[in-house]
């Protein structure tokens, strides 16, 4: 059985068929969306949606076509894009400045919940880099429990598949020095462990984070900077994790066995650090594992090896990866 991979790129959206021997390019796919920062990308049964600071797109015939499906969508810079996995015509959108959009007619149109930016104005949400108000980019899906990581403003929870929101117990204090308890507001992305809904991780700007109890409390696992982790989903403590110094400083991947207690490194075959990149998303495809890295490269390993080797290398400035089985 071969799989499509999307990948979304700096200048647009491409197509791989993979097959599952070996990893070997059958053919090339369609590319689309040429011109465009594609930011995120979500697919599930032959329906593709792409996220870009100008909207979201949808293609109905495997890439071939794309069509604007922004309606609603008052704020156009999409971060992150999610269909929950046990209902295609939900899809959620998070943007930047920090805000979730929710659809349910499968990305054709888009509502706004209004009390996320309610939070980001009233706790004063914030970038780095940008004059924007924080971004939302990552969701975690657990039945109608969802997850999602707030740049700069912590993890917000719904109990209701992205209808309504609340912010997290554990994310009421933003301050870069959080106390015993609560996490650093500085997330980057959010995994809920298929085994239950209240175990959850989370990587941010100061450190790895993790959480038995649905995000009320934190336990601090990894005193870093990381934006991706990858959880065994069939075992909560085997975790790698997407590691570095500082921003894009001395980036590698590390893995724990123990819920991360303790880390040993899991770079084989490359080398590391990277002295100004680290990985960006990790994304399971089959027994394989991607990584994004932040130079815009892409690489993968089996998961039983976990050798790492770069892939599609003509590919540049890849932003997000994810897959459709064909």
């Amino acid at each position: 059985m071969s799989k499509l991979l999307i990948l979304g790129t700096a200048n647009g959206l491409t197509m791989r068929e993979w097959s599952d021997d070996g990893w070997r390019v059958s053919r090339q796919g369609q590319s689309g969306l040429i011109g465009l920062r594609v930011t995120s990308a979500a697919a599930r049964d032959g329906v593709m949606l792409a996220g870009t600071r100008d909207g979201v797109f949808r293609s109905d015939d495997l890439g071939i076509t794309w069509r604007d499906a922004s309606r609603g969508l008052s704020t156009r810079y999409v971060r992150w894009l999610a269909i929950h996995p046990d209902n295609n015509n939900i899809v959620l959108a998070g943007t930047e400045p920090a805000g979730i959009y929710i659809s349910k007619d499968g990305g054709l149109s888009w509502r706004t919940c209004p009390e996320v930016a309610m939070l980001r104005d009233q706790r004063g949400w914030s970038l780095p880099y940008s004059p924007e108000a924080g971004c939302v980019r990552s969701f975690a899906f657990h039945g109608q429990r969802v997850y999602a990581a707030v740049e700069v403003g912590g993890v917000l929870v719904s109990e209701d598949s992205g209808e309504s929101w609340r912010l997290a117990d554990g994310s009421q204090e933003v301050t870069f020095y959080p106390p015993k308890g609560a996490i650093h507001p500085d997330v980057h992305s959010i995994e809920v462990h298929p085994s239950s809904r209240n175990i959850v991780y989370a990587p941010t700007g100061g450190g790895f984070f993790r959480s038995g109890d649905g995000g009320a409390t934190w336990t601090l696992r990894y005193r870093c900077y990381c934006r991706a982790v990858w959880v065994d989903p069939n075992d909560p403590e085997h975790i790698l994790l997407g590691v570095a110094d500082g921003v894009d400083a001395n980036g590698r991947i590390e893995r724990s066995r123990d819920g991360g207690l303790t880390w040993q490194p899991a770079s084989h075959g490359l080398e590391v650090p990277w002295r100004r990149h680290m990985v960006e998303r990790f994304t399971q495809v089959g027994d394989e594992l991607l990584a994004v890295l932040s130079s815009g490269d892409l690489i993968a390993a089996p998961l039983g090896t976990l050798e790492w080797r770069n892939i599609m290398p003509d590919i540049r400035g890849v932003n997000v990866v994810t897959w459709l089985t064909l």
